[in-house]
Parts: C-alpha cells; sequence; structure tokens
C-alpha cells in the first residue's frame, strides 16, 4: 500500500488509500521512515476503512461518569442505583479504555464481588447497569466493535414475603410517626415507598376518597381508593402550612429522606424480631391479604399498578378456596350429572356394606 524512497540523503514515505494519499519527507533514517510508513498505513485503515475515531481512547470512569449525567439522571428514575454500580464498576474497570474491557474482565470482576458475600440479585444490577454503558458507548460511537456479552445470573423473582396480622399489629404499635402512619398507608394501598414519600396532599381527594399518583414506574397515572383507616390516618396527619408534601423532611420543602424510612423501618422491623422482611414487602404483604380475601388478580393488578398480569399471578396460591369456589360453580348447570353421582354413591355403599358383612362372617 506503500513504499519508502530516497532522494539525496532524505527518506520519504509514500502511502495512499482510498484515494488519499500522504508523501512526507522523514530524515536520513531509513528504519526510521519504514516505521512511519507503517504507522500512516494503520492511521488510514482505521480512519477510512473501519471508521475509528482516534480520539477513541476513552477511559471507563470517564465515561461511566458522562452515562450517569448524561443518560441516566435524565431518562432513569432509579439513577441512584446506577450511581452505586457505577461506584463499583469504576473500582475494577475505571482505569482500562473502553475497547479493553474483555469478557475475561467481566467474569473476574463477577468472582471478586460475589466473594465480599454480595446477592446476585444486586450483582446482576450492576452488571446491567456496565451492558448499558457499553452499549451506550456503541450508540455514541465511542466504540465501534460490538461490546463483549454480559451474562447475568437467574434470580428467583417470586419472593412473596409477608405479613401476618399479629405481625402487622406488633410493627405498627413499635413504630414511631411518621414511620407508623407511613406503613398503614403501604399495608392499605400497596403504594411504593417512593409513591408514598412524594405524595402531595393535592392529590389526596378526600370527598371522593381517592389517591392520585402522577408519577408512577410505569408511567402512567394510577388511582388508588381510600379505605377508612387510610381516610383517618391522613385526616390525623398535621398538616405544615409551609410544605406540600404529607411527609416532608427537615427541610419543609422536600419530602422525607427515603434513607432515613428505610433506616428506622429495618430498625423496627428487627425490634419486632420479624425476619427477613423490607419495606417493599408491605406491598406484597396488601397484596396478599386481598387474594386470600377473595379479590380477583384482574383488580389486584390495577391496584399495584402491573402491567404484566405476569407480575401479579405469583400471589395465585393464596387463594385455594376460590379456586374450589370456581370450579363449584359448574356443578350448578350439571344437575345430571349431580344425579348419576348420587346414583353411583349409593351403589358403591351398597357394595361396600356387602363387603364388610362378608368379612365380619370370615367370608373375606
Amino acid at each position: 500500500m506503500g513504499r519508502v524512497f530516497q532522494i539525496g540523503k532524505t527518506w520519504y514515505i509514500d502511502v495512499s488509500y482510498k484515494g488519499k494519499r500522504i508523501r512526507e519527507a522523514v530524515g536520513k533514517d531509513k528504519k526510521l521512515a519504514i516505521t512511519i510508513l507503517k504507522k500512516k498505513e494503520i492511521e488510514l485503515i482505521e480512519n477510512r476503512h473501519l471508521d475509528i475515531k482516534r480520539n477513541a481512547k476513552v477511559k471507563f470512569s470517564d465515561f461511566s461518569t458522562y452515562f450517569l449525567n448524561t443518560y441516566s439522571k435524565v431518562n432513569k428514575k432509579s439513577w441512584k442505583r446506577d450511581q452505586l454500580s457505577i461506584n463499583h464498576l469504576n473500582k475494577f474497570f475505571g482505569s482500562k479504555f473502553l475497547y479493553e474491557i474483555t469478557s475475561k474482565d467481566i467474569e473476574e470482576y463477577k468472582k471478586k464481588r460475589l466473594e465480599t458475600g454480595i446477592k446476585t440479585s444486586t450483582l446482576n444490577r450492576e452488571l446491567a447497569c456496565l451492558k448499558t454503558i457499553l452499549n451506550k458507548a456503541v450508540e455514541w460511537e465511542y466504540l465501534k466493535e460490538t461490546p463483549p456479552k454480559i451474562k447475568l445470573f437467574k434470580e428467583n423473582n417470586q419472593r412473596v414475603r409477608y405479613l401476618t396480622e399479629n405481625e402487622a399489629k406488633t410493627l405498627i404499635d413499635l413504630s414511631p410517626e411518621p414511620l407508623k402512619g407511613i406503613i398503614i398507608i403501604a399495608l392499605n394501598t400497596g403504594m411504593r415507598q417512593g409513591e408514598i414519600l412524594n405524595l402531595k396532599w393535592k392529590d389526596i381527594d378526600f370527598k371522593e376518597k381517592i389517591i392520585t399518583i402522577w408519577d408512577t414506574k410505569s408511567k402512567e397515572k394510577r388511582y388508588i381508593p381510600i379505605n377508612e383507616i387510610v381516610y383517618n390516618t391522613l385526616l390525623n396527619i398535621d398538616r405544615n402550612p409551609e410544605s406540600e408534601y404529607v411527609f416532608y423532611g427537615e427541610d419543609p420543602k422536600k419530602p422525607i429522606s427515603g434513607s432515613y424510612i428505610t433506616h428506622s423501618f429495618n430498625r423496627i422491623v428487627k425490634k419486632a424480631g420479624i425476619k427477613d422482611f423490607r419495606f417493599h414487602d408491605l406491598r406484597h404483604t396488601f397484596a396478599s391479604w386481598l387474594v386470600m380475601k377473595g379479590v380477583n388478580l384482574k383488580t389486584i393488578q390495577e391496584l399495584l399498578g402491573h402491567k404484566d398480569q405476569r407480575m401479579t399471578l405469583r400471589y395465585s396460591h393464596l387463594s385455594p378456596e376460590v379456586k374450589k369456589e370456581a370450579v363449584e360453580i359448574l356443578s350448578e348447570n350439571f344437575n345430571f350429572g349431580k344425579n348419576t353421582a348420587k346414583v353411583n354413591f349409593n351403589k358403591n355403599k351398597k357394595i361396600v356394606k356387602t363387603i364388610d358383612r362378608q368379612r365380619i362372617g370370615g367370608v373375606a
């Protein structure tokens, strides 16, 4: 593709690729001219054939910060989860250029993180974040090659942990305000922690007994009926005229801190002697109690705001009596079936009695 040649005592390079030609004087050293020729050939192939940017040497730590501020904070409610993931990812990948990250590196990262004792579900969140970062690097033309495949661990997302009524009563009795009110609302509405903490007085219609959630996880407005317990709980909350929030923090213009509520909740759960229970499980409790009371899954799906009914089906095993009642409905339409069953039952009853008499008489 190119050549070196000498004019007088000076060596030159002459290289061309797809219409672009470079001819330069190098100096008196032929070896240096050959080295520069090879470098120019590579540059031409990369820039013209593979279209690789010369300035694409971007450190993972720099790009992950850019990703967090430009994409995650703008598009994701869970950007703080990404921030936590990136903190861990940077400790391992931070000094590497994006194109240097290999499948082997990722497997080593998984091994090191698991050695710290974290759950696979937590590691999956970090790996999912890494996958999104690398895909965005390709989309934004910082990477021209397909990033390595990232295999996540299988998770059991069917975990349903709910409180008994006695456990719920103990938890509420031990909780100070405002945590007590927050727990009561969660148990009676199925609202997520963030939805409760960001609840504003203007979102509550006391006349119609309806709460409107505007900013939901599914990005669709949701209406939640208020029962008498929630109605009275909300009425008994002292309203701060300086705050639009039902549960406000030290700054009345801001909602109460989620980390503060989580910390307080975990402390009370431990004090109550309740094992393996998180704040989000209050939402599971709400759904589980409804199912056990015979409420149909479609209604529960709408109350929880699940787009996919498969999320709601995890509670279906809690309603065996409802299933029995459902199939019994069919027997009302099958009178001939009832009669046949009755005849067969009486016939079988006579046979059983005959066998018993034979046994008593020593025949059997």
